[in-house]
């Protein structure tokens, strides 16, 4: 069991689990699956955090909508209008971001409480998400697998089986500041895509995805961040059974690196332009990988449809080293 972090106003215990390994220690909560810290060492030894949080459950009541941290379903990103037609028969789902859905709905997987069993150099996080919850269709069984790998590597594993046909796409949505404060933009990323998804007001992608060259949008070769981004990056690579590397955050004052590899064909690339108090306008970079925004309406990209019989699989891990 893991150490008491704070209660629910229904009575419901929330704990927190920490894991070390080579250098690196991390803390997940059984609320929202959300990470709360990371903690590695930068050029000279010094361990910081590098991850957005809070330092009480009530930081994460108060301020749900950045997903500080959190693991995030049943589809992660939007669903335009809110809804979605699957073999003839449409669904709506919970509107929570104007007309659109976000990361799920109002009360998605960042804000239940999950069961939580510890495995060998890690957890492993489970819950049942019934048919209809936030309205979406099937039973959906649901485990994501935190572990520690060799030289501190934080690996996020999915999985969900469904009783009826579906859509999942699940992600986790910390914040990256690998100089463990102040402001994240003059982080150099370098991304593994020359295609992303234009989007409109309510950043809905609006057609096929554009050549990132010569744009604002080419993370080819390494470069600040900046800001002003919240927007999808079509990978390169694909699906693939497989985590394959496919982007790069580096902080030169610290010489901490982050290094992502997912089997996702996308990744949402959020310079944080909008967060509450205490933290500043770009105090962090979201890299959350997925699958497209508006997938389920959108048979030109990768399919999130889930049936039975089938398991959802997905893996992103996080590996962290000095330069």
């Amino acid at each position: 069991m893991g150490e008491l972090f704070g209660t629910l106003s229904d009575g419901t215990r929330v704990h927190r689990w920490t894991l070390e390994r080579d250098g690196v220690r991390v803390r997940v909560l059984s609320y929202g699956g959300i990470v709360q810290s990371v903690e590695v060492p930068d050029r000279d030894g010094h361990r910081a955090d590098v991850v957005l949080g809070f330092p009480g459950l009530d930081g994460y009541l108060a301020h749900p909508e950045p997903y500080l941290g959190a693991l995030v379903g049943r589809y992660a990103n939007r669903i335009a209008g809110g809804r979605f037609a699957l073999d003839g028969r449409e669904h709506t789902v919970t509107r929570n971001e104007g007309a659109n859905s976000l990361h799920g709905g109002e009360r998605g997987f960042d804000k239940r409480v999950w069961e939580v069993e510890p495995v060998e150099h890690g957890l492993r996080l489970s819950r049942v998400s019934p048919h209809g919850e936030e309205g979406f269709p099937g039973r959906l069984e649901v485990t994501a697998t935190y572990t520690l790998q060799a030289a501190g590597a934080l690996s996020i594993a999915y999985e969900a089986v469904t009783d009826a046909p579906t859509v999942v796409s699940l992600t986790n949505h910390s914040y990256w500041n690998l100089g463990g404060s102040g402001d994240a933009a003059g982080h150099e990323l370098r991304l593994a895509a020359s295609r992303y998804t234009p989007v409109d007001e309510g950043l809905i992608p609006t057609g096929v995805p554009a050549d990132v060259t010569g744009s604002r949008f080419d993370f080819r070769t390494a470069r600040k961040t900046g800001s002003g981004y919240d927007h999808n990056f079509a990978l390169d690579k694909g699906v693939t059974p497989a985590a394959e590397e496919v982007a790069e955050l580096y902080d030169p004052a610290s010489g901490r690196q982050l290094t992502v590899a997912t089997t996702e064909p996308g990744l949402q690339l959020y310079t944080a332009d909008h967060l509450p108090a205490p933290f500043a306008r770009g105090a962090g970079v979201a890299l959350e990988t997925q699958h497209f925004p508006d997938s389920p309406n959108r048979p030109d990209f990768p399919s999130t449809v889930l049936r039975p019989g089938e398991v959802y699989r997905s893996q992103t891990v996080y590996g962290f080293s000095v330069r």
